[in-house]
Order: C-alpha cells, then sequence, then structure tokens
C-alpha cells in the first residue's frame, strides 16, 4: 500500500512478489504453505487487473525446489536433514531468482510479465524432481 500511494500518482512503477510453485499445485502436509502461497498468486493476479489503468506491473514468481532456509525451518533446524533436500540434483540458488528478478524489472515499459514458474532442470512440477537416477 504504502508503494502504490507513490506509484500512482506517477503512473509507473512494478510490484514482483515471490510466491512459489506450492502456489500452483497443492501437495501432502503442504496445506498451510500452500495456501499462503495462493494467496500471494491471486494477491498478485489482483493486483494486476486493478493497477492496469495505473500503468503499473505487477509480477509474480514461482520458484520451485531453491537451496534456502525454508528445509531447515521446516526440518526445525536439523542441518543435516535439511541438506538431505538438496541431495542429488542441483536446486535453484537465491541468486538465480535474484537474476530472473533483475531480467523482468529491466524489460521495456509496454512490457509486463504477468508470472513466471521456474524450477532448476531436475523439477518438472511440485511432484516431479529427478535424484540420483530416480524421480520422485
Amino acid at each position: 500500500r504504502a508503494v502504490l500511494s507513490l506509484m500512482i500518482p506517477r503512473k509507473k512503477g512494478h510490484i514482483i512478489h515471490i510466491g512459489s510453485i506450492a502456489g500452483k499445485q497443492v501437495y501432502q502436509k503442504g496445506n498451510v504453505y500452500c495456501a499462503t502461497k495462493h494467496a500471494v498468486d491471486a494477491i498478485s493476479h489482483g493486483m494486476r487487473i486493478d493497477l492496469l489503468p495505473h500503468k503499473i506491473k505487477v509480477t509474480a514468481i514461482h520458484p520451485g525446489a531453491a537451496e534456502t532456509e525454508f528445509s531447515l525451518v521446516r526440518l526445525k533446524q536439523d542441518k543435516k536433514e535439511a541438506a538431505k533436500a538438496y541431495e542429488g540434483y542441483t536446486p535453484l540458488q537465491a541468486a538465480d531468482i535474484a537474476d530472473i528478478v533483475f531480467y523482468t524489472a529491466s524489460l521495456p515499459e509496454h512490457v509486463c510479465i504477468n508470472e513466471l514458474e521456474v524450477t532448476c532442470l531436475a523439477q518438472a512440477d511440485a511432484f516431479y524432481l529427478f535424484k540420483d537416477n530416480e524421480v520422485r
């Protein structure tokens, strides 16, 4: 809200939300996390519509498996178990997402990427991940 009060009078701006592929697909034991990420998706889409007359861009970036503190939080700070989540494949890194944010923010004024679903090469979606010659 705070930035919109600056963007609307200028008829210019770009809001970029970071969601998750969990905002596109629901999976077992992910109900609350998936619900919050679905909310990010819905807010982004709604804002895109509402801000059309103000020429403000809204982009939602939905990463898949990314090596972040998420596994540590989910696995109650167990570093050994968290590291196992990334064994057998190369996950996305924070720098990968930062590059995508930079790219979307650098596009010409008349171009808006509404949303991007981004995974590492080993991941097809929230369900299929190729680890050490085994699809999980």
